[in-house]
């Protein structure tokens, strides 16, 4: 065991290890025993975002240091090309076989046809409270509406333009320069970002909705709304309240669409 430690290859396992039980087991108690409510990683972010990052900065690290890389590589390449001793010679030949079989097996797994029963239902878009603060700011979400829209409807302009910086600084690497949910990371998240170009998006929400969901992202989704599987993150930490306004304001401009009335 003492020797699986001191090498660098049984560290490198150690440490993955370590890593899984964190984001499995350790990030949902913790959270529970902060919040009261457990808030389990999802299963793809799990497996396309934290523990390839995990992964790749391991790699960094061992390789940054010639002896520790050629230590950690050393086994691999012994049960690759080593012909003695024979142990290792029948271990290839064991994984010769037992790979394809496993990867098999997953891929049978993946698309073999579930007749379980439908997966509780998730609001998509659940009752709001009365208000939310950003700040010391106190936004009434009954009565709210967008400070840098004029009488007519029609956006300012000034804020208009800013609005589309802020989009272009925080939003878009999920949301996409199109607006369509389709942004660099997009593929990684289930559920998708939602597509501001559908018609059963924002234009079916209050501006002061569009507050509320992007001040305070998933986690501050009711129960119903399954807030523990949406990446949206809390912008009210990041972002003012003029400056949410004016992004909501870019964002039904970019898409030519205009926001519920107030009331209706």
């Amino acid at each position: 065991m003492r020797r699986v430690l001191n090498h660098k290859l049984g560290q490198f396992v150690i440490l993955l290890l370590l890593a899984f039980l964190l984001f499995q087991f350790g990030i949902p108690w913790l959270s529970s025993a902060i919040t009261g409510t457990a808030a389990p990683i999802p299963a793809h972010l799990l497996w396309t975002i934290y523990m390839p990052l995990v992964v790749l900065a391991l790699l960094l690290f061992i390789s940054a240091n010639e002896q520790w890389w050629s230590e950690f590589k050393q086994p691999l390449l012994n049960l690759i090309v080593e012909q003695t001793p024979s142990g290792l010679v029948r271990l290839r030949r064991v994984l010769l076989v037992a790979v394809p079989l496993i990867a098999g097996g997953v891929a049978y797994l993946l698309i073999r046809p579930d007749i379980s029963a439908p997966p509780e239902l998730r609001s998509i878009h659940p009752a709001p409270p009365s208000s939310v603060s950003v700040g010391a700011e106190t936004i009434d979400l009954r009565t709210a509406v967008n400070p840098y829209r004029g009488a007519d409807g029609a956006p300012e302009t000034g804020a208009l333009a800013e609005g589309r910086a802020v989009y272009g600084q925080n939003c878009v690497i999920c949301h996409g320069d199109s607006l369509e949910g389709d942004g660099l990371f997009a593929t990684s998240f289930r559920p998708r970002p939602a597509d501001f170009t559908d018609f059963g998006t924002i234009a079916q929400l209050q501006e002061s909705y569009l507050f509320w969901r992007i001040a305070t992202g998933g986690p501050g989704l009711p129960a119903d709304g399954k807030g523990w599987n949406s990446a949206m993150p809390v912008w009210d930490e990041t972002l003012s309240a003029d400056e949410i306004w004016k992004v909501i304001l870019y964002l039904y401009d970019a898409t030519d669409q205009l926001p519920r009335a107030v009331g209706e």
